[in-house]
């Protein structure tokens, strides 16, 4: 498909164009930049590394309500995710723009989840290329991404100096150009935009070896190594909970006054002692050990085997917030090594 030119004194008008949707782009919050949905373009900050939280939560919220119930009746009145609307994610980054492509493999598998199902059929996602490494950390060479892949994406933005180069990558992504067309202009160097993506891919430095990884990890069920790789982890979740892949859940009833009440599911965590904690009291996960061991081989070992893909797109957000400094890709190379 042919690319445009969006020159960056007519983002504001596009972004303009594109509120008759619910519009959620990048915005800073503090010192951390987070996606949200804005009513201002003057709120987007496009000119960010990546994101403290992936914009995955725009899909898959962190808490939501799936119905409502008052005890005693049988009638449910559930959530109607059609009133939300249209909702375009804008200027999200290639790795949780691909992670979306690996979360949607779960809820499309044996059983197809209505809400998430409906909100990405609704959502539009608007990719920015990283030009440079938004992290040192960053490592989505190593398990199958780049800084500037377009898996996931419907349209994709390059940051050309003075303007954006603007290409729609399916249908969704046309209509979406389609509606900010009085923006765009013809022109746009795609040879230049191939020179890029090139150069981009030789500025990431941190890498893992995973060939032969998934079928390796089982066979350190009883490895010391385990123990040495979690021995300073809190416990926190921060890894689970800022990863673009990540979805457990947890589902609660909520009984609030007068009998009525919410079915609701909240993003829960591997890490977390309380997450395999039996009814009886057992818990085949006692330690941080067999949790740390848990996490590792699910995202390396059990999803690659059922889905053919690492449940990781190397944007080192859990290395650069683990407060306690734990590093997957160290733990990774002492599992290759063990």
């Amino acid at each position: 498909m042919a690319v445009k030119k969006l020159s960056k004194d007519k983002v504001g008008e596009a972004l303009k164009e594109l509120m008759k949707f619910r519009l959620v782009a990048p915005a800073k919050s503090d010192d951390v930049v987070i996606f949200k949905q804005i009513s201002d373009p003057a709120e987007a900050y496009l000119d960010y590394g990546n994101s403290a939280v992936p914009p995955k939560k725009m899909v898959f919220p962190q808490t939501e309500t799936l119905f409502r119930f008052v005890t005693g009746e049988p009638e449910l009145k559930e959530k109607n995710v059609e009133e939300e609307g249209q909702t375009v994610i804008f200027g999200m980054r290639p790795c949780d723009a691909r992670a979306m492509s690996i979360v949607d493999k779960l809820f499309d598998w044996d059983f197809d989840d209505p809400y998430y199902q409906k909100r990405r059929a609704m959502t539009t996602y608007v990719g920015m290329a990283c030009t440079e490494p938004p992290s040192v950390n960053c490592f989505c060479t190593s398990v199958g991404g780049s800084p500037f892949s377009t898996e996931g994406l419907d349209v994709m933005l390059t940051d050309m100096g003075d303007y954006y180069a603007v290409q729609a990558l399916n249908e969704k992504g046309e209509k979406l150009t389609e509606t900010i067309a009085s923006q765009l202009e013809d022109g746009g160097d795609e040879k230049k935009i191939e020179e890029m993506a090139a150069a981009a891919a030789g500025k990431i430095k941190r890498s893992i070896k995973t060939d032969g990884i998934s079928e390796k990890i089982p066979t350190l069920w009883d490895s010391d190594v385990w123990k040495k790789v979690s021995a300073s982890c809190l416990g926190c979740g921060t890894c689970t909970f800022l990863c673009p892949t990540c979805h457990c859940f947890d589902i609660q009833d909520e009984v609030e006054e007068m009998g009525e009440g919410r079915r609701c599911r909240m993003w829960d965590s591997c890490m977390f002692s309380e997450y395999t904690l039996h009814a009886s009291g057992h818990n085949p996960r006692p330690s941080r050990k067999e949790r740390t061991r848990n996490r590792v081989s699910h995202k390396y070992s059990y999803f690659p085997s059922k889905f053919d893909d690492i449940a990781c797109v190397g944007c080192g957000r859990c290395i650069n917030m683990c407060p306690v400094n734990i590093d997957i890709l160290d733990i990774l190379e002492q599992v290759v090594e063990a």
